[in-house]
């Protein structure tokens, strides 16, 4: 696996990048060598924040948590990321190494939930009008209406986006790019 840590705010000591290494390269045994990793680190106020991605063949997989210490905050990415790995198991065993999961015990955490096979389903279907605004107003409507998402036409690209909120409490814009 090729491994990029990044920083924001945030001094990496060679203890802590060797660390990441370390832990990180255990998910080797879900990924070919070429898999890239991309991680950040950063600090706000007490909060230790870890992102990991890790795309690969179309699929990206993604994680983040925070703690007050960074090796907790790696543990528990790292626990998360297990999680969804065995959680989507199925859907992405096509895509990744064969054998992959072979190892039924887990590597970051004691145990997994077990969850049944039925896959999730399209429960209902919410249809209305879009009509042309700007992101400040889009973030607006979102907070009237409490959501944490809001789907709109952007007045100034005339395209469908989406504003979110963050977990760190920012806002997020979603732009389609077609390729």
């Amino acid at each position: 696996m090729r491994i990029t840590i990044s920083g924001k705010n945030v001094e990496i000591t060679d203890a802590l990048r060797q660390q990441i290494i370390k832990k990180v390269s255990k998910l080797e045994r879900y990924f070919d060598e070429n898999t890239e990793v991309q991680i950040t680190l950063s600090v706000e106020k007490n909060r230790h924040i870890m992102e990991v991605t890790i795309p690969f063949n179309g699929v990206v997989l993604r994680a983040e948590e925070y703690t007050d210490d960074m090796y907790k905050t790696l543990d528990s990415v790292l626990d998360k990321l297990e999680k969804q790995i065995h959680k989507y198991r199925t859907k992405l065993d096509k895509r990744m190494k064969s054998g992959a999961f072979k190892y039924d015990k887990p590597l970051f955490s004691d145990k997994f939930e077990e969850e049944s096979e039925t896959p999730p389903k399209v429960v209902k279907t919410k249809r209305f009008a879009v009509k042309p605004m700007g992101v400040e107003e889009a973030i607006l409507q979102m907070e009237l209406l409490g959501h944490n998402f809001f789907v709109f036409t952007n007045a100034d690209s005339d395209e469908v986006n989406v504003v979110y909120k963050r977990k760190d409490g920012n806002y997020g814009l979603i732009e389609p790019e077609y390729l």
